[in-house]
């Protein structure tokens, strides 16, 4: 029995699949920035391969894509846009990979990265391979949009990998055939079936062994690796706290109020307060770190003013912004941006591990 989108683990989708969805939305006519606002997403933190965002402001975002745009189709039509740089690290690993089976084989290990709550199983059967995604919760709207973006997706990619489409690979999609696949079929470079048992990429044994383009065997190592590492800490920030902060680091206007962070993971202001105080953390220490980052990537890597700075992290003026930050690294923002942009910078961006 799948678990549902309210009580299962929410481990976040990666920001920047959001933002590509935004920029479709763009050319198609919808106001992307106003649906963004109104979902309570800063449109400028999406453009992020690290950022994840919360599930549910994910689907209601996707949600009101497909209705406001009027196209059921927006998964199809994202996963033609799919690169594979924008899968992060995962994105690396694959691309450094030797050959496809091999590139097939990081996709199934390390998916949950890039779309949690779906999984692939491999299995073998005469002269064909057959790679099938499940989901093992109900994310209602979100389901089918992803489901589209991550077969149609890799027929895609698989061809940017080996610099031609796979012969002889096909798509098994689960249930009748939607109404809006017609006008996307011809698109697609490969047979799609509907009415099969089991959401699937069936891949020719025989084209296992294709070259990747561009195989590196010291990249693949060093992006396994940090493949791992992310999975790893992608599951020990399962916790409650770890779904607070990411409503706070993507959200607009910054900061969030803690009624409106409740909202959004369906909880109430109490119940939040109390989980979080289990995992030892509270509301406003998780404002104030996302604040230090920001800070800290403003202040190094942007010409803002002090007083643009503080407007853009909620400070009524940069008085005070000067003085939370000096309370939080014992220096100012003034003295950080010079020793940011000196030899000794490194230095300088080790304060913002200080506690806050």
């Amino acid at each position: 029995m799948r678990a549902s989108a309210s009580n299962a683990q929410d481990l976040g989708m990666p920001a920047i699949y959001l933002h590509l969805l935004a920029e479709l939305l763009h050319t198609i006519g919808v106001d992307e920035r106003d649906l963004l606002l109104r979902v309570g997403l800063d449109p400028l933190r999406l453009n992020s391969t690290d950022l994840r965002v919360s599930q549910s402001q994910a689907s209601e975002f996707v949600t009101r894509a497909i209705i406001e745009s009027g196209e059921p189709g927006l998964g199809i039509m994202l996963a033609r846009e799919l690169k594979m740089p924008l899968h992060g690290a995962l994105g690396t690993a694959v691309m450094s990979s030797r050959t496809l089976e091999e590139a097939l084989e990081l996709m199934t290990r390390y998916l949950t990265l890039r779309a949690p709550h779906l999984h692939v199983t491999k299995r073998r059967g005469g002269s064909n391979a057959w790679y099938t995604v499940a989901c093992d919760m109900d994310l209602g709207p979100l389901q089918g949009f992803i489901m589209d973006a991550m077969l149609f997706g890799c027929i895609f990619m698989g061809a940017q990998l080996t610099g031609a489409i796979v012969e002889g690979s096909r798509v098994l999609r689960r249930g009748p055939e939607p109404a809006y696949f017609h006008r996307f079929r011809q698109l697609m470079p490969v047979p799609v079936e509907y009415g099969a048992t089991e959401d699937a990429l069936v891949i020719p044994v025989s084209q296992l062994d294709l070259p990747i383009r561009f195989s590196d065997e010291q990249l693949a190592a060093t992006s396994r690796s940090q493949c791992e590492e992310a999975l790893r800490q992608l599951t020990e920030d399962a916790g409650f706290a770890c779904r607070v902060r990411r409503v706070i680091e993507t959200s607009h206007p910054f900061p969030p109020k803690l009624a409106r962070v409740a909202a959004t993971l369906f909880v109430s202001e109490r119940t939040l307060k109390r989980r979080l105080q289990e995992e030892e953390a509270s509301f406003q220490a998780l404002v104030d770190r996302v604040r230090l980052e920001r800070a800290g990537e403003l202040l190094t890597n942007t010409g803002m003013n002090l007083s643009q700075i503080a407007d853009a992290l909620g400070y009524a003026d940069a008085a005070n912004f000067t003085r939370a930050f000096k309370r939080w690294t014992g220096t100012s923002p003034s003295q950080y941006r010079n020793h940011t942009r000196r030899p000794q910078g490194i230095a300088a961006k080790s304060m913002l591990t200080a506690t806050v």
